[in-house]
């Protein structure tokens, strides 16, 4: 198996594994959870967070590495660059989130904590950020974008 092989399954390896995860919480998150259910929803968030570093170091290599196509067919495409942003606003959005889970989680695992309206708009606004992305790496991959 070649290294540029094995970066791309990671990739998406990884791609699943933050779709599923944010899939997972999205399902999970009631208006108000028990320390117990906050404390399986922070080990999903920790899927997620491994996921998305994970994505992006393998991503970075297949970037900046020249494996196939060299760095500037993605350094020259504005297309690409919306992708990187989404993607770091997904992950800057994640933050709130994260920070409510990890916080709430401790104490008596039955009792109930209310969940801020905010979480919800937030988990919400990373799908749909989430679904975009595959179509523009689609456009990127024939091309489309390209200013070089």
């Amino acid at each position: 198996m070649t290294a540029e092989l094995f970066l791309r399954y990671i990739h998406f390896i990884s791609i699943f594994a933050i779709v599923g995860s944010l899939a997972s919480e999205y399902v999970l998150l009631k208006q108000t959870l028990s320390r117990a259910e906050l404390n399986r929803l922070a080990k999903v968030d920790a899927v997620y967070g491994i996921a998305a570093i994970t994505l992006l170091a393998a991503g970075l290599t297949l970037w900046l590495g020249g494996f196939e196509k060299p760095s500037e067919f993605y350094s020259k495409n504005w297309i690409f660059h919306l992708k990187l942003t989404l993607f770091i606003l997904v992950g800057l959005l994640s933050i709130y989130p994260t920070v409510f889970f990890l916080k709430n989680r401790r104490g008596k695992p039955d009792e109930t904590v209310t969940v801020p309206s905010v979480v919800f708009i937030i988990l919400k606004m990373e799908l749909a950020l989430l679904f975009i992305i595959p179509v523009l790496a689609g456009l990127m991959s024939r091309g489309i974008g390209y200013m070089g």
